[in-house]
C-alpha cells in the first residue's frame, strides 16, 4: 500500500522519499551477458588446452571470473557509492585486459595468428555478436572447435567486444557522476527537498 505523504509529495513535484537510486540488475548490461560468456568458454578452454597444474590455468580462469564478478559487485555497490561502482567497473576492464594477453601468448607461442579485422571469422563473429539474446551456445561451435587457433581467436573476439562495452560503460559512469555526483550529493538534495516540503506545509 502506497503512503498517502509520499504520493503528494511526487504530484507536487516533490523528491522521492528515498535518496538511495535504484541498483543491481546487472543481469541487464551487455557487458555482463559478454563477460559470463568469456568465463565459461575460458573454463571450457583451460580444461582443453592447459593443464591444471599450470600456474597460467588459475591466472585464466580467475581472470574471467574477475572480468564477471566485478561487473556484478560494482552494480550493486552503485546505490550508496558512485566512486566504487566505477573502481569495481575498471577493475573489471583491466582484468579482462590481462585475460586478452593470456589468449594472445598461447596464440604467439603455439605458432598461430590472431585474427585481424578484416578476417572472414572475425566478420562472422561480429555477426554472431549482433544475435539478439546472444549467449555461450551462440558461440559454441566457435569457441568447442576442433582448431585451437579458431577457439582462441573466438575468444579474443568476445573479450575486445566486452571491453569494448565496459569502455563505454565507464564513459556513462563518469559523465553521471560529472552531473550528479554520489551519495552524498543525493542526501544533500534530499535533505534540502525534505525542508522545503516542511517549511511550505508550516508556512500554509
Amino acid at each position: 500500500m502506497r503512503d498517502q505523504g509520499d504520493e503528494k509529495e511526487r504530484k507536487d513535484g516533490g523528491a522521492p522519499a528515498g535518496f538511495i537510486p535504484k541498483h543491481g540488475g546487472y543481469q541487464i548490461l551487455l557487458s555482463y551477458q559478454k563477460s559470463q560468456i568469456v568465463f565459461d568458454a575460458t573454463v571450457y578452454f583451460c580444461k582443453r588446452f592447459l593443464d591444471v597444474r599450470d600456474r597460467t590455468y588459475d591466472q585464466m580462469v580467475q581472470a574471467a571470473r574477475s572480468g564477471k564478478q566485478n561487473i556484478v559487485e560494482g552494480s550493486q555497490a552503485s546505490g550508496t557509492s558512485k566512486e566504487m561502482e566505477i573502481k569495481l567497473t575498471n577493475v573489471a576492464r583491466a582484468s579482462l585486459e590481462e585475460l586478452l594477453e593470456d589468449y594472445r601468448d598461447f596464440l604467439r607461442t603455439n605458432g598461430y595468428e590472431e585474427w585481424d579485422l578484416n578476417h572472414r571469422y572475425t566478420q562472422r563473429l561480429r555477426e554472431l555478436n549482433r544475435t539478439p539474446g546472444a549467449n555461450y551456445e551462440t558461440f559454441r561451435k566457435a569457441i568447442e572447435n576442433e582448431d585451437p587457433a579458431i577457439c582462441a581467436n573466438a575468444i579474443i573476439g568476445l573479450i575486445k567486444l566486452t571491453t569494448f562495452l565496459l569502455d563505454r560503460q565507464l564513459q556513462a559512469l563518469e559523465q553521471a557522476f560529472l552531473k550528479d555526483g554520489g551519495l552524498r550529493e543525493a542526501m544533500t538534495r534530499a535533505r534540502l527537498a525534505r525542508r522545503k516540503g516542511t517549511e511550505g506545509t508550516s508556512g500554509t
